[in-house]
């Protein structure tokens, strides 16, 4: 896929529409400057967004994919698919924002633990040290973990994983 040329075609289809990116931004829910991203062909939309971008220009979202118009409509089966897709993606989304927070609750935890016992002035007695460096060490790893997970970095370490386990497997059946 051309994601310039999409992109091109985005912009095209909202000019078209007399919107501005201010305009379909609101619409949307994302910020104009993601717009912008999906109209130079430096981002794409999620896969629920191009459907309801689809719907709201009113061409098929294999035209919205390949950057130019079609003459061919999209079935409904096809379409149902798509929507099954972005439900799932959807899905592992909320489930890795939910393990996110859990661990940003953990290291804030952590992190108050610390200070209380700093604030105490108790963090340099046994077994308050100890206590006090595990908690500051829980923040630490939760900070260095949440950069890890919000960038782009997490897509190929899950990939990584993937391949990983699958060899795993195929050793382990062997």
């Amino acid at each position: 896929m051309d994601l310039i040329k999409t992109g091109r075609f985005l912009q095209e289809l909202r000019k078209e529409n007399e919107l501005t990116q201010e305009q379909l931004a609101e619409k949307m829910g994302v910020a104009r400057r993601t717009v912008s991203r999906w109209e130079t062909g430096t981002n794409m939309p999620d896969l629920d967004i191009l459907i309801e971008l689809s719907d709201l220009y009113g061409v098929d979202l294999r035209e919205i994919l390949s950057g130019e118009r079609k003459t061919e409509q999209m079935n409904e089966e096809l379409k149902e698919a798509v929507l099954q897709v972005a439900d799932f993606s959807n899905e592992e989304k909320a489930r890795l924002v939910k393990r996110i927070h859990w661990l940003f609750v953990a290291g804030l935890i952590g992190l108050l633990v610390a200070a209380v016992l700093i604030c105490l002035g108790v963090d340099d007695t046994e077994p308050y040290d100890l206590i006090s460096g595990v908690g500051l060490g829980v923040a630490t790893g939760v900070i260095v973990c949440g950069v890890i997970f919000t960038s782009r970095y997490a897509a190929r370490i899950r990939a990584f994983k993937m391949r990983l386990l699958g060899r795993i497997r195929q050793s382990g059946r062997s």
